[in-house]
This record gives C-alpha cells, structure tokens and sequence, in this order.
C-alpha cells in the first residue's frame, strides 16, 4: 500500500526540492551559493523577453534575492563551464552532465536546416565546421561574413528572418555539434565547437548506439530530484521527454528503490516522491516567480500543487488579458498569495507594477511582503522606485505599503 500524503506534505516537499522553502540567508550571495542553486534546479529556461530582466536570472533571484548577475554569465561563458545552453525544456541553460543523455532525445529539428536545400546545407556546414575549429566563438552574422556567404533570394529567409547560415548553425547546435559559448550584449549566440564549449571530464560521446533507456532514466532522476514530488508527466516535463519512454524510466527507478509510489490528497492519480526527499515541517520562502520559472512549468502541477490557474499572456491581445502582460507569481510560505504584472523602466529607473491582484484567502499581511519583496528586486535591478498602478484588487494597499 502506498504512503499517503497531504497536499501541505507535497508543496513543501516540492518547495525545498526548488530551494523555495527556506527564508533567504542576509550573508551576500557567493558564486558558490549561485552554483549550488543551480546544480538543485538541474536546468533554468532561456527567453529573449527582457521586460524585467532575462528569464534565466530570475530564478536565482527568487532563491537567493540580490545577487550579481554577472555569476551566471561566468558559470556559462568562461571554462570550465559549469552550465551550457541545449534543448531542454525549450532552450535552457543546462548542468553539462545531461548534455549526452539530451542530445540521445533530442528531436527538435523543426528550428534548423532540414528545409534546407540538402547540398546548400552539407557545404554550409563544411565550411562552418572547418571556420569554427580554428576561429574564436562567433556569432551568426560573423561567420556569415566570415565565410562569405550570400543569400540569392527571398526564399532563403526563414522563420524569425534566420540566414541559411543561421539556420545551419542551429541544426548543428540541435545535434549537439556545435554549442553555444556565450552570448553578446545583444543575446545572440556566440557559436563554437561542442568539444570547445563542454567542461573537461564531459566527454564527447560519438557512439551510434546510444543507450537511449539508461539516459532516459538518469534525466528523469534529475528531474524528479529537482522536483521532491510529482506524477510521470511531471518528471518528462522537466526536459521535455515523451511521456511514454518517462513511465518505463520511472518503474525502473521504482523498482531500484530511488523512487517511492505516494497518494496525494486531492491529486488524481499516482506521484512519486525522490527518496531524497525531505518534508519540511515548514515553508517560509517568499518569492516572486517567472513565467519561465522551473516551479510553474508544468501548468496542471501548479494547478494541483496550488490551487493556481496560471496563463502567461503575452500573447493574448492586449484588451483580452485577464491579468496583464508579464506576471508574476508571488509566493509566501507555502502558498501562492498574489500575481503582479511587472515591467522595469530602465530609463525612469522605476520598477513599475501594472496591475496587483490578490488570490482567494491571501494573508493579511500579502500587501507589506509584496512590497518588500517587490523594493529587494528594484535594488537588484538598479532601479530607485517602485511606481503601482491603479489596476488590480491589490494595488491601493500595495501602494500604501511601499509609500
């Protein structure tokens, strides 16, 4: 018979499982703090939308609260590497140990070169191989230049106006051939040899027989440490991998003891809990969440986790949001109390909340720890006011707290 577990029991083990649990320490935070945070969460998402800062630096402001953000472009950037971009749950930055297990079940060709003409493409990756094995990393448009290549017609443009070389360059990217040694100030990537980009000791698996079975269950170990608890579909989720192939990886991990079967109240359905694991008696973390945060990427989790409807609507037209263009979660202790649409206004050095809007039975006290949370990100931002907004059922009293 399986443990039975209630709903406060899985948020705060999903909650420490996230780093989310704890109240943040008042030490400043280290680039060793940084790492660990990062090793926790296994992976953080890449999105190009800067309205507050890119969304790979969010999560660890969450955990940690004012860090130097120039941490993570070192981890990154500078060897050894300690996190790399790949195809994970979209486009991440990703812990270099799950880069071969990743690029087994990676199948994300549709933002490449297939609909390439075959001899385009195979001479364009001849002359990019050959220029990326003795150049420094190089973006898109230097090695377009490098190699001299010229577009001979409109057609050769795709997707978000990509080049063939653009497009040549992902494929080989998708196929774990070519990596992504930094980005410019401009977030394009800085294009290199996988060889070049992965830390010593990764080595290059050339293997055509993968064992694509044992790399299956590494990755949704991974994802069910950085989980604590969750359901088959919760762990595929994590690095986006079939549902089907992540339930026979997750029976194994059953049958060897790292997973333990659970019955959640209120949940359908079976979960597992990471026999790593722990259940806090408490949760007292405070903090404000990205769309794009590990947390909130499995939709039908948060719902069940919560009770939290959750829809990122910056592409919804602006007069059918609910709640506005870039939202943030806000947690406190172990609830998500309130959502807050946020923009930073670099040029009036103003963090600004367009809309403040309290969840049903949110504490008394939501307003005030908002506002303090909300004050933490302008000083990490370098921003000097918050500015609130008339919009929203929590405005007027955010208002008043922060003034």
């Amino acid at each position: 018979m399986n443990a039975r577990l209630s709903l406060h029991q899985a948020r705060r083990i999903a909650l420490n499982s996230q780093g989310l649990a704890k109240v943040r320490s008042t030490e400043p935070v280290t680039a060793r703090a940084v790492g660990r945070t990062f090793a926790q969460l296994q992976l953080v998402q890449i999105d190009s939308v800067n309205i507050i800062s890119r969304s790979h630096f969010l999560p660890f402001f969450a955990r940690l609260g004012n860090y130097d953000r120039t941490i993570l472009s070192t981890m990154a950037g500078t060897a050894p590497r300690k996190m790399m971009e790949y195809w994970a749950h979209e486009a991440s930055f990703i812990r270099p140990v799950h880069f071969h297990d990743l690029r087994v079940w990676q199948s994300r060709t549709w933002v490449g070169s297939d609909r390439l003409e075959a001899t385009l493409r195979e001479d364009l990756e001849t002359q990019i191989l050959e220029l990326l094995a003795s150049s420094r990393p190089l973006t898109a448009r230097e090695v377009k230049a490098r190699i001299g290549h010229e577009e001979h017609n409109n057609k050769d443009e795709w997707g978000w106006n990509w080049s063939a070389v653009k497009r040549t360059l992902e494929g080989l990217f998708e196929k774990g051939i070519v990596g992504a040694a930094s980005r410019n100030d401009q977030f394009e990537r800085k294009y290199s040899l996988v060889e070049k980009v992965l830390p010593p000791g990764v080595r290059i698996d050339v293997d055509d027989n993968p064992n694509k079975e044992e790399a299956m269950e590494r990755l949704i170990e991974a994802s069910a440490l950085a989980h604590g608890i969750g359901t088959v579909r919760c762990f595929a989720d994590y690095f986006r991998m079939p549902v089907r192939e992540s339930a026979a990886a997750v029976a194994k991990l059953v049958n060897r003891g790292v997973l333990n079967p659970v019955a959640v109240t209120g949940w359908t359905g079976e979960a597992y809990v990471h026999n790593k694991a722990a259940v806090p008696r408490h949760a007292h973390g405070r903090a404000l969440l990205s769309p794009f945060d590990s947390l909130v990427f499995e939709r039908r989790r948060l719902e069940q986790l919560f009770d939290f409807h959750y829809r990122l609507e910056i592409y919804t037209p602006a007069e059918k949001r609910k709640y506005g263009y870039y939202v943030l979660p806000f947690l406190l202790g172990e609830n998500i109390v309130a959502r807050v649409d946020l923009k930073a206004d670099r040029q009036a050095g103003k963090l600004l909340v367009r809309g403040a809007y309290r969840e049903p039975d949110a504490p008394s006290h939501t307003a005030v720890e908002l506002a303090g949370e909300l004050a933490l990100m302008a000083q990490w931002l370098g921003l000097g006011d918050v500015v609130v907004q008339a919009n929203g059922d929590l405005a007027p009293e955010l208002a008043s707290a922060l003034g």
